[in-house]
């Protein structure tokens, strides 16, 4: 895997590099991951201080909960990290990475909570 890869939103108003090690993707199925992505939030992480912002003027953090931040594109709407304070990493939509990732989803989370419309595989 490489030591960093590239990613941004779909208007390029903010753009990011990811360096050092990430972990392999996890689809989360939780109501606000819905409710963000619009379908579930294929997600990776990196400690927060391997996050560099390349661009961010257009980047806009929300307050999701008392203890979590989303950051998303202010003006094309792109749904990009999701920042827990209480842990020391931060997760990046996998949809926003530039190719190639090298990463692999690897599990599902909070798939009681997956929308009515689609099933996920059993394995």
């Amino acid at each position: 895997m490489a030591d960093h890869l590239t990613g941004g939103c779909y208007c390029g108003g903010v753009r990011y590099r990811l360096d050092g090690p990430r972990r392999d993707i996890i689809g989360c199925h939780c109501s606000q991951c819905r409710k963000t992505s619009g379908h579930f939030a294929a997600m990776t992480s990196v400690p927060k201080d391997k996050l560099i912002l390349l661009s961010d003027e257009t980047l806009t953090w929300f307050q999701s909960s008392e203890t979590v931040r989303r950051g998303f594109c202010n003006r094309c709407g792109g749904n990009l990290f999701f920042d827990p304070a209480e842990k020391p990493t931060i997760s990046v939509t996998a949809g926003t990475l530039d190719l190639p990732t090298g990463l692999r989803m690897t599990r599902h989370i909070f798939v009681k909570d997956r929308s009515d419309y689609y099933d996920i595989p059993a394995d």
